[in-house]
């Protein structure tokens, strides 16, 4: 005998596994069709998303590492090979922050302004047109609203599994 509710969590179950194989899919092709999009400039969607995170007026005097990686969502291990190579490319540098002398502040150079501002930033709002082909401005609402709810969830979950600080041996 099949529960009136056992279809219902089925279903919520089955809903569940295409909404998550669809973001899978999202952004892997988010890194292929973004990259491919900057590629020219000399750019990932990874350095995207950095330079994008340091042209945001709050970010005007720079950001530290750890807080450039909570931004992100990425770990400090991913974020200093992608420093490194920015830094190398010379879209950033880093130096120590004064008010920590722990902490390092990663800024965007001059050449990386030229390359996000005049290069890159043409291409990712015409990218940006492309990929959202077809969405009104209420679908773009919609999908925003519910990225954020959806985000918001899983933050709660990563939040409950760092780990805790014990004093025992």
């Amino acid at each position: 005998m099949v529960y009136p509710n056992e279809n219902a969590v089925s279903v919520r179950t089955e809903l569940a596994n295409r909404l998550f194989f669809r973001l899978y899919q999202c952004t892997n092709m988010l890194h292929k069709t973004g990259t491919r999009a900057v590629e020219a400039e000399g750019l990932t969607t990874q350095q995207w998303a950095v330079l994008g995170a340091l042209s945001r007026p709050e970010a005007e005097g720079g950001m530290s590492v750890g807080d450039l990686a909570r931004y992100l969502m990425v770990s400090r291990q991913n974020l200093a090979g992608l420093i490194s190579r920015m830094e190398r490319d010379g879209h950033i540098g880093s130096a120590p922050d004064g008010r920590d002398r722990r902490s390092r502040l990663v800024t965007m150079t001059a050449s990386g302004r030229e390359v996000w501002a005049v290069k890159a930033l043409p291409k990712i709002h015409d990218y940006y047109e492309q990929a959202l082909d077809g969405f009104s401005t209420s679908d773009l609402t919609h999908t925003l609203h519910y990225l954020l709810k959806l985000l918001e969830n899983m933050k709660r979950l990563d939040d409950d599994k760092e780990p805790t600080q014990t004093n025992e041996p």
